[in-house]
């Protein structure tokens, strides 16, 4: 997890899309100093035991992933006591760290006091990270998640310092107020204005997308600890990148992407930890190469967006590649497809 004076990186929680599978594909560049999961949304009742052994099967696994990643558990929810009971299932159940999301802009979660609506009450925040970080052992982290505010960017101070105050160990601050949701810009000094001001560290999150955008907010925020999802995705060198600059990783020359065995590996993952069957599989990879075409560019969506089993997804895409693949699916030694 995150140490004060040790540059981070970490995979971001994106509901439907860096599930188990893709954070078991993501560990395996090395890249990522540990990954937060999807939401665990508490709402009338405390989660039990099962429910964060089925959502995160990473706990099932001492809290990392099959490659190796560390899993942080994120809760979803307003009430401090179901929070706090369900931060201390987590824990029996494996969880290396708790974080708590006052970020997420869905209206769904918005209309049921959960994730960003609780950005307009700053004493709400310190009430739950409290209670939260009261109930579980002293050596388990607890972290909070926040955008700038509700719709004006400067509430962040305020509601940064509550979650300090609530013994946050550390914070991850998105760029963007609820309002904007997804839409630019993104306000990085303000996040180095939080970090200047709390004596705890923070984590610059929005908008990286590629290398120059690190550099900008690194220069903006003055943070040595960083966030990106999307990105991730979009351009699946960029975190070997980011972490090159940060000192993570080795520097070396990147070989260029390879989409084929990328997408196969997480068909392998998906095939593993899903068991939904290969219409699930080919609708994920599906989900991440839409991604990619709106994100990062990539040219070939449209081509296999149609294909109606993997055999089908895989054999378009390798034409329109220009490769020449076997036709055992065999992938480098980690399985087959099915």
């Amino acid at each position: 997890m995150i140490r004060p004076n040790a540059p981070a990186l970490v995979l971001a929680p994106m509901d439907g899309i860096t599930d188990a599978p893709m954070r078991a594909l993501q560990g395996e560049s090395g890249a990522f100093t540990y990954a937060v999961s999807e939401f665990a949304r508490v709402s009338i009742e405390p989660l039990p035991k099962k429910v964060f052994l089925r959502d995160i099967p990473e706990l099932n696994n001492c809290g990392m992933s099959v490659t190796g990643l560390p899993v942080q558990v994120q809760l979803l929810g307003g009430d401090p006591g179901r929070m706090a009971e369900s931060a201390v299932t987590a824990c029996t159940a494996g969880a290396l760290g708790i974080d708590i999301n006052f970020g997420c802009p869905a209206p769904t979660v918005n209309r049921n006091d959960g994730g960003a609506s609780l950005l307009r009450h700053p004493c709400r925040i310190r009430e739950i990270v409290a209670a939260v970080r009261a109930s579980v052992p002293v050596e388990i982290p607890v972290s909070a998640k926040l955008r700038l505010g509700w719709d004006d960017q400067e509430s962040i101070h305020e509601n940064a310092a509550m979650a300090a105050e609530g013994g946050a160990n550390w914070l991850t601050i998105h760029a963007r107020t609820k309002v904007q949701g997804y839409a630019p810009p993104v306000f990085w000094p303000q996040i180095g204005k939080v970090r200047q001001d709390l004596g705890i560290p923070i984590v610059a999150n929005g908008d990286i997308w590629n290398l120059d955008d690190f550099f900008r907010c690194r220069e903006e925020t003055g943070c040595i600890h960083f966030m990106i999802g999307r990105a991730a995705l979009a351009s699946p060198n960029l975190p070997t990148q980011i972490a090159m600059e940060l000192g993570l990783v080795e520097r070396g020359d990147l070989p260029e992407v390879d989409w084929i065995l990328l997408l196969r590996q997480l068909a392998v993952h998906t095939d593993q930890l899903d068991r939904r069957g290969p219409k699930r599989t080919l609708v994920r990879l599906k989900q991440w190469l839409s991604l990619a075409k709106n994100h990062g560019g990539f040219e070939h969506f449209d081509s296999v967006k149609r294909a109606e089993n993997l055999q089908e997804f895989f054999e378009i895409l390798t034409a329109q590649l220009g490769l020449v693949e076997s036709s055992s699916n065999a992938i480098h030694g980690h399985g087959k497809v099915s």
